[in-house]
């Protein structure tokens, strides 16, 4: 059976959203800055396990990608401050969903063990 035009196209949507959230620390970064960190420190400490350099690079591609704003404060020493955009916020929607998704796939996967 052929693929349709819009199933080619659903297709495509799809394959855009698992790349974009396809890293292992994307989520978890973004759902730190909607859950108000905006620090380095607080974003770093807020998620276990993830490098200083891997947070870097994420926060960079990030900011490329029109997810977060990168706001630089002259002080000594100099404050940054990271802050989701508006276009962050539309994904806040999703991780909810997969927060809720993720309890109910744990509660069946113990309920099939048990």
């Amino acid at each position: 059976m052929a693929i349709t035009r819009n199933q080619q196209a659903e297709l495509k949507a799809l394959q855009n959203t698992l790349y974009f959230i396809g890293g292992k620390w994307r989520i978890p970064v973004i759902n730190s800055l909607c859950n108000g960190n905006r620090r380095f420190r607080e974003i770093e400490k807020s998620i276990p396990g993830i490098t200083r350099r891997m947070l870097s690079k994420e926060l960079k591609d990030m900011e490329l990608n029109k997810l977060l704003k990168r706001n630089v404060y002259p002080e000594l020493p100099v404050l940054i401050e990271y802050e989701p955009t508006a276009y962050c916020r539309t994904f806040g929607q999703i991780i909810q969903e997969m927060i809720r998704w993720g309890e109910a796939h744990e509660k069946v996967v113990k309920n099939r063990q048990a």
